[in-house]
């Protein structure tokens, strides 16, 4: 199908436009790029800041070298860590883990932070083999409005027992939007949980991005614009 020649030709954007587009394109390059090298930065001089002070001078090297070298106290950090986590996993080091322990446990204030500051260590940092199974989709918060869940395990123990289902419960878990490390932790009967086929790395991008960013988004848009170019 052929245009009218009296009909008017598709107007063609302005330089001010181009430019503001090309602008915003660069934008959104620079941008992620831009924050995450300033904060890596900030993170080592602060961690640089804390840590070189309590370095004796003759094992710092700015000392020889006469340069402030960033990124010097993360690497004595990190070996510091290798070497207590070494002792801390011997049977001295456990000794005295569970004897400083028992001496924090005795004290109120103390307690109660160290308690709070171990467990969010063990849940990011320890290496165990519990982890969420699946992405999912369940029915919340009513019937009718779907909600991307995590599966985290079988519902066991009291929960199991005492809940009134037909069958198997399953524990869920429903991240909250941007934060997904916040949420609510929801036993679902196993029938009504439908799992995802995409990874769970897919569906955390999903829930933060607040359902801007789809499962290959990258391979959807190029196979809409192989279609047009056909089309055409």
């Amino acid at each position: 199908m052929t245009s009218s020649p009296f009909e008017p030709e598709p107007k063609r954007p302005g330089l001010f436009s181009s430019l503001r587009a090309s602008f915003l394109t660069g934008l959104v390059v620079i941008l992620p790029v831009g924050l995450t090298i300033w904060l890596i930065w900030k993170v080592f001089g602060w961690i640089d800041g804390f840590v070189l002070p309590l370095v004796p001078a003759n094992l710092n090297p700015e000392e020889y070298i006469g340069i402030n070298l960033r990124g010097v106290g993360v690497i004595f950090l990190f070996l510091f860590t290798i070497i207590v986590g070494w002792i801390a996993k011997g049977l001295i080091g456990r000794s005295l883990i569970r004897f400083a322990e028992s001496l924090v446990e005795r004290t109120p204030v103390v307690r109660s932070i160290y308690s709070g500051i171990k467990q969010i260590a063990e849940t990011v940092f320890a290496q165990s083999e519990r982890s969420f199974e699946k992405a999912c989709l369940i029915e919340y918060p009513r019937k009718g409005i779907w909600a991307v869940a995590f599966i985290s395990t079988e519902t066991k123990g009291e929960v199991a027992e005492k809940a009134h289902a037909m069958g198997r419960l399953v524990s869920v878990f429903v991240p909250t939007t941007p934060n997904p490390t916040s949420g609510f932790l929801l036993f679902f009967p196993e029938e009504d949980v439908i799992e995802l086929d995409m990874t769970i790395e897919d569906a955390a991008k999903l829930v933060i991005s607040a359902g801007l960013v789809y499962p290959n988004g990258e391979k959807a848009k190029i196979a809409v614009e192989e279609q047009l170019r056909k089309a055409s």
